[in-house]
């Protein structure tokens, strides 16, 4: 009697790979370059370099003289000049040692006259330089007329007055010492014990 036969298991057919792998998702657009940020205005200073919070300002019945005459007596150096259909100056500015002074002609119609129109000023420009006999010597030199000899005061400088021939009166300084406020006192009772009596009080 034949054996019967042994089934024969089929093999699993394997599933077919897929056809196709997944779809690559689509590259991102390219991001727009952003625009090129705009630079920014230099910061304004409230206050101009090299200027201070106070500045004399002059005016002169004769600014161009004047100005040459500041350069030869304090060293001025012209940094602006603005001249106006008449010739005249209307706005000039000079830098003595560290500090601005403006100046401009003097101009009636507008109501802007130099000491001389008034015979003289109430006002004066005060420096304080290195070397006040050398600029006493400059000035008297260029045409100033000193007013108050140069001399040791009690409070620390060594100072004196003069007058510029536009009129305007200038004050210089060297600092020559720190007297204590005990000490300025004892000096200004001394100076004033020698200073002759006023006309009209006994002696």
């Amino acid at each position: 009697m034949k054996k019967p036969k042994a089934k024969v298991k089929a093999k699993p057919v394997k599933k077919a790979a897929k056809s196709a792998s997944k779809p690559k998702r689509a590259a991102k657009p390219a991001a727009k370059a952003k625009p090129a940020a705009k630079a920014k205005p230099p910061k304004v200073l409230p206050i101009p370099k090299g200027y201070h919070t106070v500045t004399p300002y002059l005016v002169v019945k004769g600014a161009a003289q004047a100005i040459e005459f500041y350069k030869k007596a304090f060293g001025a150096v012209e940094t602006v000049r603005m001249g106006g259909p008449d010739g005249r100056i209307m706005h000039a500015e000079i830098r003595v040692g560290d500090s601005m002074v403006m100046l401009s002609d003097e101009m009636p119609e507008m109501g802007n006259k130099g000491p001389l129109a008034y015979g003289g000023s109430p006002t004066s420009v005060f420096l304080y330089v290195t070397d006040v006999d050398a600029l006493f010597k400059r000035a008297e030199a260029a045409g100033a007329t000193i007013t108050q000899p140069l001399a040791d005061q009690f409070w620390g400088d060594r100072f004196g007055k003069l007058k510029d021939p536009f009129g305007h009166a200038w004050a210089a300084a060297t600092h020559i010492e720190d007297p204590t406020p005990e000490e300025m006192k004892k000096r200004m009772a001394a100076m004033a014990a020698a200073a002759p009596p006023k006309p009209g009080t006994p002696a």
